[in-house]
C-alpha cells in the first residue's frame, strides 16, 4: 500500500477532531442542532488552519443519511463519498484557476437542478477572492436568493479583496492561527498513534516554524521523520530547519555582560561555519528578549517546565529592563536591514556591535572608549539608540547639575539616628538589573547592626521579585561585612526615593532645556514669523559631567 502523508491521513473528519477552532465549531454545532442553517458561509484565515477541512465536515453534516446533524456518522455512503472526494453533490471549485465570468455562469446554471444523491447541493469555492469582478457580479443573484437545496461555502485567505456586496450575503467565520503549544500537543498525539519516538523540544521547534498552520506543521513533521530516520529528535530537526540553538544566543548575552566583544564575534563565526540563518537568529533573539522581559516583570508567567527557565531567570536579574527593550528593537531593526548589508554575516556582526555599543555601563566600571560625538560621549539616552541616529537636539546645552559620587564604602553608623543616606548607600552597592530597580524605588525605614528595613510604594509591588530581594540583601551583607536581614514593607514613602530624585532631576534638566530653546533669539524670531510653537517633547537635554 502506498504511503499517505500525515497531513492527509490525519485530516479531521468530524468537528470533534478539529483542533484550535472551537469558536467556529461551537457556532456551527448550535446552528446544525437547532436547524438554523444559513445559505452561504465564508471561512477566512491563513493557510493550513482548516478552512477546506471545515467545509467538508459541514457538507457531511448537511448530507449525512442519518439526517442534518453536528455529528455525521462517517460510515454512510454520503459521508464515505465526501471523505473520498467523489460525492457528486459536493462541488469544490478552485477560484484561482476559474476566475472568469463564463466559468462562474456555467457553474451556477446547474444550481437550479435538484441534488443527485444528497440532501443539499454544496458549492465549496476556495480562494474566492481570486474571482474577477464580473464573476462576483454573476454569482450575486444566486448567492442572495439560492434554491433551498443549495448551500455555498466560500473560503479565502484575503477577505479584504472580496466585494462588500458578497460579504453582506454570507455568514462569516474567522479561523484563528494555532498556537505553538497547541500544535506541539497535537503532533505528540499523532506520533504516539504512529508509534514514532519524538523529543518534546523537537516538536516545539516544528510548531514554531509552522507559523500557526497545522498543515505546515504536519508537512514539516513528515520531513523530520524522514530526516531523522524514523525518529524526531531536537538536533536533527534544528539542522533540518536551520534554526539557531539557544546556546549560541545565551553565549552572546554572556559575552555581552562580560564586555567581551571578541567573544560575541567568535560566536557569530561559529554560526557562520554551520551556515545558520542569521535572519532566523535575529528572530530568535528578539523572541528571547520578549521572554526575558516577561521573566523580569511577570516571573510567575514563565513555565516551570521550560528547558531554559533557569538561564532566563538568571539573565533577567542581570540585565536592565530598559536595555532588554532596546536590545529587542536592535534585533528587529537588524533583521529588517539584513538584506541591505554586504552579506548576512556583516549585517549580523553590526547588529551585535550595536548591542555592545549601546549596552549600559555598570557603576564604577571603566567606560569603553568611544569616538567623539558618539551617543555615549554626548550623554544620549538609550532611547536615542532606537532609531540609530545621533541626537538631534545637540544645540540645547543647559548646564547640568553635578552628579553625586558615592564614596567607596559606607561604615555602619554608631546609632540608628545617624542612618546613612539611602541614595549614597544604594550607589555604593553597585547593583544592576531588577535588584537596582527595586532599591531605587525604596526608601530607608530603619537600619541597625543586623537589619535593613525599606519601604516600597504599593504602586511598585511588581518589583518585589525574590531574585531581586536576594541580590539586594546579599549586596548589603557584602557591603557591611556581616550578614544583614532585608525587610521590605509595602507602604507609601514620605520622602523621595532614588528613583523619584532621578526623575525630578531629569524633569529639571528638561525644563532648563525647554527654557534655553524658547529664549534663543533665532527660535523667538521663527515663532513670531511663522506663528509657530515649540514641540517640547522633541527637546532633549545633554548632560556634561
Amino acid at each position: 500500500m502506498s504511503y499517505q502523508v500525515l497531513a492527509r491521513k490525519w485530516r479531521p473528519r468530524t468537528f470533534a477532531a478539529l483542533v484550535g477552532q472551537e469558536h467556529v465549531v461551537r457556532a456551527l454545532t448550535h446552528a446544525l442542532t437547532d436547524g438554523r442553517l444559513h445559505h452561504a458561509y465564508l471561512f477566512t484565515g491563513t493557510r493550513g488552519v482548516g478552512k477546506t477541512t471545515l467545509a467538508r465536515i459541514l457538507a457531511k453534516s448537511l448530507n449525512c443519511e442519518t439526517g442534518v446533524t453536528a455529528t455525521p456518522c462517517g460510515v454512510c455512503s454520503a459521508c464515505a463519498e465526501i471523505d473520498g472526494g467523489r460525492f457528486v453533490d459536493l462541488l469544490e471549485v478552485d477560484a484561482a484557476t476559474n476566475t472568469r465570468v463564463d466559468e462562474m455562469r456555467q457553474l451556477l446554471e446547474n444550481a437550479v437542478y435538484a441534488p443527485t444523491r444528497g440532501r443539499f447541493k454544496v458549492y465549496v469555492i476556495d480562494e474566492v477572492h481570486m474571482l474577477s469582478n464580473s464573476a462576483f457580479n454573476a454569482m450575486l443573484k444566486t448567492l442572495e436568493e439560492p434554491p433551498e437545496h443549495v448551500k455555498f461555502i466560500l473560503a479565502t485567505t484575503d477577505p479584504q479583496k472580496i466585494p462588500v456586496t458578497v460579504l453582506s450575503r454570507c455568514l462569516q467565520f474567522n479561523l484563528k492561527q494555532m498556537t505553538p503549544p497547541l500544535i506541539a500537543a497535537h503532533l505528540a498525539r499523532i506520533l504516539a498513534a504512529e508509534s514514532i519516538e519524538a523529543e518534546p523540544a523537537a516538536l516545539q521547534l516544528i510548531a514554531r516554524s509552522a507559523a500557526g498552520s497545522m498543515r505546515d506543521a504536519l508537512s514539516l513533521l513528515d520531513q523530520a521523520i524522514a530526516h531523522g530516520a524514523g525518529k524526531v529528535e531536537e538536533a536533527p530537526v534544528r539542522d533540518m530547519l536551520g534554526t539557531v540553538d539557544l546556546d549560541y544566543l545565551f553565549s552572546i548575552l554572556d559575552a555581552l555582560l562580560a564586555n567581551d566583544v571578541s567573544g560575541m564575534l567568535r560566536v557569530a563565526g561559529e554560526m557562520a561555519a554551520r551556515s545558520l540563518s542569521f535572519s532566523a537568529a535575529l528572530q530568535e533573539f528578539a523572541s528571547l528578549m520578549t521572554r526575558l522581559q516577561v521573566a523580569q516583570f511577570a516571573p510567575q508567567a514563565v513555565a516551570d517546565d521550560l528547558p531554559e527557565r533557569e538561564r532566563l531567570i538568571d539573565l533577567a536579574a542581570r540585565l536592565d529592563p530598559e536595555y532588554v527593550q532596546l536590545a529587542y528593537q536592535i534585533a528587529v531593526a537588524g533583521r529588517n536591514e539584513l538584506h541591505l548589508a554586504p552579506d548576512e554575516l556583516d549585517g549580523f556582526t553590526m547588529t551585535l556591535l550595536r548591542l555592545f555599543a549601546f549596552r549600559p555601563e555598570e557603576s564604577g566600571s571603566p567606560a569603553a572608549p568611544t569616538p567623539s560625538g558618539s551617543p555615549e560621549k554626548s550623554g544620549a539616552s538609550p532611547a536615542s539608540a532606537q532609531s540609530m541616529e545621533p541626537v538631534k537636539s545637540a544645540a540645547v546645552k543647559p548646564k547640568a547639575k553635578p552628579v553625586a559620587r558615592a564614596p567607596a564604602g559606607l561604615a555602619m553608623p554608631s546609632n540608628a539616628g545617624d542612618s546613612p543616606d539611602w541614595h549614597e548607600l544604594l550607589a555604593a552597592l553597585k547593583l544592576s538589573g531588577m535588584a537596582r530597580e527595586l532599591g531605587q524605588h525604596c526608601a530607608l525605614s530603619s537600619l541597625d547592626e543586623r537589619r535593613v528595613a525599606l519601604r516600597l510604594s504599593p504602586a511598585h509591588r511588581h518589583l518585589r521579585m525574590k531574585t531581586a530581594e536576594d541580590r539586594l540583601e546579599r549586596a548589603l551583607s557584602e557591603h557591611f561585612g556581616r550578614p544583614m536581614l532585608l525587610a521590605i514593607e509595602l507602604a507609601e514613602n514620605s520622602g523621595e526615593t532614588p528613583a523619584a530624585v532621578a526623575q525630578r532631576q531629569r524633569q529639571e534638566l528638561q525644563e532648563q532645556a525647554v527654557a534655553f530653546v524658547e529664549q534663543d533669539a533665532f527660535v523667538r524670531e521663527a515663532i513670531d514669523l511663522f506663528d509657530a510653537t515649540v514641540v517640547e517633547s522633541s527637546i532633549k537635554p545633554i548632560q556634561f559631567e
